[in-house]
């Protein structure tokens, strides 16, 4: 798992794919933690991407590095209303109040990934698969 973390935080962006319909979606993130042993993600369930993740939950993320590698994360989402979850996350990205005002913010959501893998691809066609 941190290798998958580090991985995602060094790039900065990357982008999560949910499905709506039968269109796949993809828009970019910057903002991943670990929390109690999971990768968690946050967004704003007012946001298309949260209302794609509840009517199914299942996405993709990916990103490159500078190096020329590549990650293709996926699995299930699953959201955790705690208090604890949500306030890590602005302990970590503090720049969340510019957003949301507060963990407490109604809007604020944040998500772990269940049943996850992911595989870390170069251009010489390697690849390392990794179970979360």
């Amino acid at each position: 798992m941190n290798e998958i973390l580090k991985f995602i935080n060094d790039a900065k962006i990357f982008y999560l794919a949910t499905v709506e319909g039968d269109q796949p979606r993809v828009r970019p993130f910057g903002f991943a933690m670990e929390y109690q042993g999971k990768i968690y993600f946050c967004t704003s369930n007012e946001k298309n991407v949260y209302k794609q993740l509840v009517a199914n939950s299942k996405f993709e993320a990916s990103t490159m590095s500078k190096d020329g590698h590549w990650i293709r994360l996926q699995g299930k989402v699953v959201f955790d209303p705690s208090k604890e979850a949500k306030a890590k996350a602005f302990e970590i990205m503090p720049g969340l109040a510019s957003i949301y005002k507060s963990a407490d913010s109604p809007s604020f959501e944040v998500f772990y990934i269940e049943e996850g893998e992911a595989t870390i691809y170069n251009m010489k066609g390697e690849t390392k698969n990794i179970k979360l």
